[in-house]
């Protein structure tokens, strides 16, 4: 054509331009090849190792809580149960194929085992789609009997193995229950934030960088359980293994199991054995003594505040939660006597009568009132227009400091509060450790209330008044308590003046290394009141059980000398008559190793009621603790 150039012109330099390019192009393609296979090999197969690798934290074994000798509280039992491996069941085509070939195998099982089937299609699918990699465990917990009998066929079941794992259990049933409280299954997300910190743990252990905190390091948490009550929930950390285990598996492409990669595993740890200041025959006589009734007893040694016993009832067995408690049982719990609650150290109460020494401790401190100072009770204190009577309604008569402890005598103590005023005993009550909580080591404590002007005026619009001083020297009005704080208040009393914080826990130990915990004091109380002050409450508190005419005597037990105090608080509508019974005790009276707080809710008086209780409580101490012990030096 005129106006172009002839389509069919050839141009050599044209074809050796493009035939060059052709050759560059072949041969960079073996040169690619060697770059990826051989140069970055290593380093890609690393990558896809890690796209295939699935990390799974494999749960250690709970820490044991022991009594003060050794005895176990709560523990491990090994629960056998029967898993499906779903790579070895699983079915070409379709997911439902896989999920049909597992349920006929589940039925088989359960035809052999003559158990009930626990899982339906939809639990199948939801572990596929979900853990795909991990065993499907379809029975937990199986009788001896069911293991014989799939032992006896399991070459018939391809895929299906029988597996262990740990199941808390408490050997002692409802023994404690409020102090050890319980467990339940950790959910994922308390996993994956204590996995954190323990995989960042394990990293600077073996020497390696910290990096990517933030990320998660496991894909998957077999069961495991975690605390949710009690000391189960306060050392939750101690008792679980300091460090999860890692399994890491590979999957293929589907996300099924493919191997286990053994040589990237970390051993899954131990939790520490921790032993506790409780003593399993004592707490078991402080709950016999309640038996019945609702209420609490702490018991603590003097010497060094030690927790012995801490019983509150009714109570429940901590067993029923493992692995979860069932409906009807909880709605069981769930009832107005608060099974659940540890009122001995979450029940605020007035104390009653029972804080009448620290009244007459605060009134001999400020020289008002000393030991020999005599008040006439006719029955009645007469204030204005308004009479608080005594529970004796002809009176004690002339009656001295120690009378006014044995016979528990309002009218000498309303005299004694007025004459030293409401400071003086607020002081005396902090310093007792009264309005504040005592460091035990439980999340549920209640500090009570120790009531002054500032608290009236912002709770009842009102300021403080005469009447409010009477209340508060016999313990009742806004005055509020738990059964803890009476225990620590009483050992201090007959230690002579050394306030401790109450120990529950002695020590831990890990790995053969053991970890003591001392005992704490709170304060010195010795300055609060001279030698002689001292004695006249610690002889009136005697004379309350020893004296054949004492408010309390009827806790007398042969053998051992007690030292004592009842007392009886109205609370509720005016009138209703319902009362809070008390009584705080310790012995032996000479040389103090068991100091006590009892309540009884509802009772007649703390001198009816609370004293019988007290005196079965130390009658079995001495025959089962103070006996053995007598039994074992006499062999010595």
């Amino acid at each position: 054509m005129a106006w172009g150039r002839d389509i069919r012109t050839v141009y050599p330099w044209r074809l050796a331009i493009l035939g060059a390019a052709m050759l560059g192009l072949w041969g960079l393609l073996p040169w690619r090849l060697w770059n990826l296979q051989v140069r970055q090999g290593s380093e890609k197969r690393a990558q896809l190792a890690r796209q295939s690798l699935r990390s799974i934290r494999v749960a250690g074994v709970r820490g044991r809580l022991l009594d003060r000798n050794g005895v176990p509280l709560a523990e491990n039992r090994p629960s056998y149960c029967l898993s499906l491996y779903l790579e070895d069941l699983r079915r070409p085509g379709k997911r439902q194929n896989t999920i049909d070939a597992v349920m006929d195998t589940l039925d088989r099982l359960a035809e052999t085992m003559d158990r009930p089937r626990r899982l339906d299609a939809k639990d199948v699918a939801t572990h596929l789609n979900r853990r795909t990699p991990l065993a499907l465990t379809a029975w937990r917990d199986l009788d001896p009997t069911a293991v014989a009998r799939f032992l006896e066929h399991a070459e018939e079941f391809p895929g299906v193995d029988l597996t262990v794992e740990p199941v808390r259990v408490y050997p002692q049933g409802s023994l404690a229950a409020h102090v050890l409280g319980y467990v339940g299954r950790a959910d994922e997300e308390t996993l994956a934030e204590s996995g954190l910190e323990e995989e960042r743990l394990a990293r600077v252990e073996e020497g390696g960088e910290e990096e990517e905190d933030e990320r998660n390091p496991f894909h998957y948490y077999l069961p495991e359980m975690v605390g949710r009550s009690g000391l189960e929930k306060s050392l939750d950390e101690e008792l679980r293994a300091a460090s999860g285990g890692r399994l890491e598996i590979q999957v293929d492409v589907a996300g099924f199991r493919y191997q286990v990669v053994s040589n990237a595993c970390r051993a899954a740890g131990k939790g520490s054995d921790v032993r506790l200041s409780l003593d399993t025959r004592i707490q078991r006589a402080a709950e016999e003594a309640l038996a019945g009734v609702r209420g609490a007893v702490v018991v603590v040694d003097p010497r060094n505040g030690d927790v012995l016993a801490m019983a509150s009832a009714p109570t429940f067995n901590p067993n029923d939660f493992v692995p979860s408690i069932p409906r009807a049982t909880w709605q069981g719990l769930q009832t107005e006597a608060r099974p659940l609650v540890n009122r001995a150290a979450a029940g605020e109460y007035a104390p009653g009568s029972t804080f009448k020494p620290i009244t007459l401790l605060a009134a001999m401190r400020s020289g008002k009132v000393r030991p020999e100072t005599r008040y006439t009770c006719g029955g009645a204190f007469q204030l204005g227009a308004s009479k608080l009577r005594c529970w004796q309604s002809w009176g004690h008569g002339s009656i001295d400091l120690p009378l006014a402890v044995r016979y528990s005598c309002n009218v000498y103590l309303c005299h004694a509060g007025l004459a030293c005023g409401p400071e003086a005993i607020q002081e005396t009550a902090r310093a007792f450790g009264l309005g504040q909580k005592t460091g035990i080591e439980l999340d549920y404590e209640r500090p009570g209330l120790v009531p002054d002007d500032r608290w009236k005026r912002a709770a009842r619009g009102d300021a403080w008044r005469d009447g409010d001083t009477c209340n508060m020297s016999i313990g009742q009005g806004a005055v509020l308590a738990t059964p803890l704080q009476l225990a620590m208040y009483t050992a201090a009393l007959a230690n002579g003046g050394t306030l401790w914080r109450p120990r529950l826990v002695l020590g831990e130990s890990r790995e053969g290394k053991t970890d003591v915990r001392p005992a704490r004091r709170a304060r010195d109380l010795r300055a609060l009141a001279t030698a002689d002050q001292w004695a006249a409450i610690r002889k009136g508190m005697r004379d309350v059980v020893q004296a054949p005419d004492g408010s309390g005597r009827r806790a007398r037990v042969e053998g051992m000398e007690l030292a004592a105090k009842t007392g009886t608080a109205e609370y509720g509508a005016k009138g209703s008559g319902k009362k809070m019974t008390w009584m705080i005790a310790y012995g032996p009276a000479a040389s103090p190793k068991y100091a006590a707080a009892f309540l009884v809710e509802d009772g007649a008086s703390g001198g009816s009621t609370v004293s019988p209780l007290v005196r079965k409580f130390f009658q079995r101490v001495l025959d089962e603790v103070e006996g053995r012990g007598r039994e074992e030096e006499a062999a010595g």
